[in-house]
């Protein structure tokens, strides 16, 4: 069993050694702060399993504190409240805020250790912390999306997020779903088509969230249509992303009622490139979040040229692939540091897998160089594309005769010189 951690935060030096000294004898490991602004880093940092907070503070009382993490909903511990001035009714605050339990002091030997111990047992009922939209960032882009969907927080019409893949569309989606209501993000999307009116009312005055809808069947669109027109009857909030076209780059025709009831609702999302002075502190959540939730994990940490590194990169796969990144980091790195040079060779291995992917897709669809990157654009840009190219190498090869062109492309000759001045082709 691993040594189990605790923090101490008080600004009276004689509390903070006298409360180390006790725990340090029974068995503990402890990190102490005077101030917020120490607590923060530590618990950080050290992720300690338990902490102790003193509320009345010099830099910023324990409550405000405890505001502070309980909003980030990043609590990775159970937090124990300590005061000498302390009340009933701050007691109250305290807990209802989220505090596990307070303290009175002088505080008892026996209660101290009794408070200890409950706290760290409950610790081990703590949800499991993810990625949210408070904690992906608090950079102006960020807090306008937030601002954009709190106006939409309190409606249960559908709604389309639309953002790169791999992005905050599921954390998006998420925020706006309401607190303690049925929620379920769609993997299987048979379901959809086969059987929509379970789905809704097994989420009764919940969410819906389905990724990706431009994967959608033509009997699967059926499906989400009907979801759509019913929703209301069950009080569910259908809620719908897409990091393509709905209306040029899937195979299938998407269904315009689908779009008519959608595209009044979208809301377009930003990649984690637009937000790059974000990345430092959401890798290191990131971090944080896997490391508690494996008991296995040895402590580790970013050092300050990592998360530099980082923000400087291009994320190809978002958030995702952000995420999968500092996974391989924390899985793979030898020291308890991360450094610069664990990301230039973690960097070196997704760019090598990268590149992989796009000649294994060149492979497959592109055999005729000719073609170029005709076929990474959408399938309208695609069809005029080639025949652009088909037009004018006939052209070429018949000195621009427009009716041999008519006759090799079985095509009218009125309608074809209305094509070319569409494709912007001049004939002389």
């Amino acid at each position: 069993m691993s040594i189990k951690k605790i923090l101490v935060v008080d600004d009276e030096l004689g509390i903070r050694e006298l409360l180390r000294d006790i725990l340090i004898d029974e068995g503990f490991e402890i990190f102490v702060a005077e101030n917020a602004t120490e607590a923060r880093e530590l618990k950080k940092n050290k992720m300690p399993d338990l902490i102790l907070l003193d509320i009345w503070m010099p830099d910023c009382d324990g409550i405000t504190l405890l505001k502070e993490w309980v909003n980030e909903k990043f609590m990775t511990s159970p937090v124990v409240m300590m005061s000498g001035h302390g009340t009933i009714d701050t007691a109250l605050e305290a807990t209802k805020i989220g505090a596990f339990d307070f303290l009175e002091k002088p505080i008892t030997l026996q209660k101290l250790l009794k408070t200890v111990n409950e706290a760290l047992k409950h610790a081990n009922n703590l949800p499991k912390i993810e990625i949210n939209l408070l904690n992906i960032g608090k950079s102006e882009v960020i807090q306008d999306l937030k601002k954009r969907l709190d106006k939409l927080i309190s409606l249960k019409t559908p709604l389309l997020l639309v953002g790169p893949q791999g992005g905050c569309a599921k954390i998006c989606a998420q925020y706006l779903h309401p607190k303690n209501q049925p929620w379920i993000d769609v993997k299987d999307f048979e379901v959809v088509s086969n059987a929509p009116a379970d789905l809704l009312d097994q989420h009764r005055g919940g969410s819906i969230f389905l990724n990706e809808i431009s994967h959608l069947t033509k009997s699967q669109q059926k499906g989400l249509n009907l979801l759509i027109s019913k929703a209301a009857n069950y009080d569910v909030r259908i809620i719908c992303a897409t990091s393509k076209s709905l209306t040029q780059e899937n195979d299938v025709d998407f269904d315009e009622r689908i779009l008519n009831e959608l595209l009044p609702g979208s809301l377009l999302l930003p990649s984690i490139n637009e937000h790059k002075e974000d990345i430092p502190e959401l890798a290191s959540s990131i971090l944080t979040m896997h490391l508690t939730k494996s008991d296995k994990s040895e402590y580790k940490v970013f050092d300050v040229a990592a998360l530099n590194m980082m923000r400087g990169m291009n994320w190809l796969g978002d958030i995702e692939e952000l995420e999968s990144f500092v996974f391989n980091l924390m899985q793979t790195s030898l020291l308890e540091k991360i450094t610069a040079e664990d990301v230039k060779r973690v960097a070196n291995q997704f760019n090598l897998l990268h590149d992989k992917s796009k000649t294994s897709k060149r492979s497959k669809g592109n055999k005729d160089e000719g073609l170029g990157d005709i076929f990474n654009k959408s399938l309208r840009d695609a069809r005029d594309e080639f025949e652009r190219m088909y037009f004018k190498h006939h052209l070429n090869q018949d000195d621009q005769s427009m009716s041999k062109l008519s006759e090799v492309s079985g095509v009218e000759r009125t309608h074809l010189y209305r094509k070319l001045k569409q494709l912007g082709i001049k004939v002389k």
